[in-house]
């Protein structure tokens, strides 16, 4: 029993194995070919076909960018990471080529259920997830999953829009934001990571960026906290591997735009980083065995 899974975001492809001891393995990153739909897809399809080639599948999990209708596997809304991704189907072509089960989940549910079952958020329940990186996405689970009506809530990187700026929660608090910064200030050798570690060795220019884009990271999550009242909210996506050093900076300003004791929710970092939603995006074929472990 091994199963695929595949995270599609709008700069990398991360795709693993899991194994019988519902561990991943053999993990593989590359680039997001994001000219077309048909690219796309070929690209997926090359990944199956190379795994498939190595391994007996007995099903495929993908965890994707935009908003998704889980029952016909489709993106049904996709934002300015994947501009040309609305209607983008997976379930049914992949299913019919390779004669195997498909499912499909978004990228912050995945993430989410990925932490509630083998993460950070074990046992626990009203829980929101929030994934910043090349965007901002969000899920809510209370007992289960909450899509809103129309699948739309928890689309919290549309916050917040300032029609002045034309800018919104994703576009200030993001990691593509955080680069754009550090392009402004510093210079484009500096990546997000080496921004942090010249920040522990006390440049101040480091620290400032940091501290700035934590304020704009707080502010959201503040709103999420007002909306949501959930007893958790754990952020995931590349920057939680920055563990506490940022999440310091994040819970010193979120009181900022709160009344008066409303900060009760805990927040947490994602313990699986960026295999959150890979874990997530094969909960279905396993739901029976992680349930078991989820109370």
């Amino acid at each position: 029993m091994e199963y695929l899974s595949i995270d599609i975001g709008g700069t990398y492809i991360k795709y693993a194995l899991l194994n019988e001891n519902l561990e991943l393995n053999d993990h593989r990153k590359e680039q997001t070919k994001t000219t077309s739909k048909q690219v796309l897809y070929q690209q997926i399809e090359q990944i199956i076909k190379e795994i498939q080639n190595e391994y007996n599948l007995s099903g495929i999990g993908i965890s994707t960018a935009g908003i998704v209708d889980r029952y016909i596997g489709k993106v049904v809304y996709a934002g300015p990471t994947l501009p040309f991704y609305k209607g983008m189907e997976w379930k049914q072509p992949l299913t019919k080529k390779f004669s195997i089960p498909v499912v499909v989940e978004n990228d912050v549910n995945a993430a989410l259920l990925g932490e509630i079952w083998k993460g950070s958020m074990i046992n626990k329940n009203n829980i929101f997830c929030i994934t910043i990186g090349t965007g901002i996405g969000g899920a809510y689970y209370k007992n289960h999953l909450i899509d809103g009506a129309n699948q739309q809530a928890n689309s919290v990187g549309y916050l917040s829009y300032d029609p002045t700026t034309g800018t919104n929660y994703e576009s200030r608090a993001s990691t593509n934001a955080l680069i754009s910064t550090i392009k402004e200030h510093l210079d484009d050798t500096v990546t997000p990571e080496s921004l942090f570690e010249r920040a522990k060795l006390g440049c101040h220019k480091c620290l400032t960026i940091i501290r700035n884009w934590a304020k704009e990271i707080a502010s959201g999550l503040a709103q999420i906290i007002l909306l949501y009242d959930p007893e958790y909210i754990v952020i995931g996506g590349g920057i939680s591997k920055q563990g506490d050093y940022l999440l310091n900076f994040i819970q010193k300003e979120i009181h900022h735009y709160l009344p008066k004791h409303f900060l009760k929710t805990k927040v947490r970092m994602a313990a699986l980083h960026n295999h959150a939603a890979l874990y997530g995006a094969i909960y279905p074929f396993l739901k029976t065995n992680a349930e078991a472990s989820l109370h």
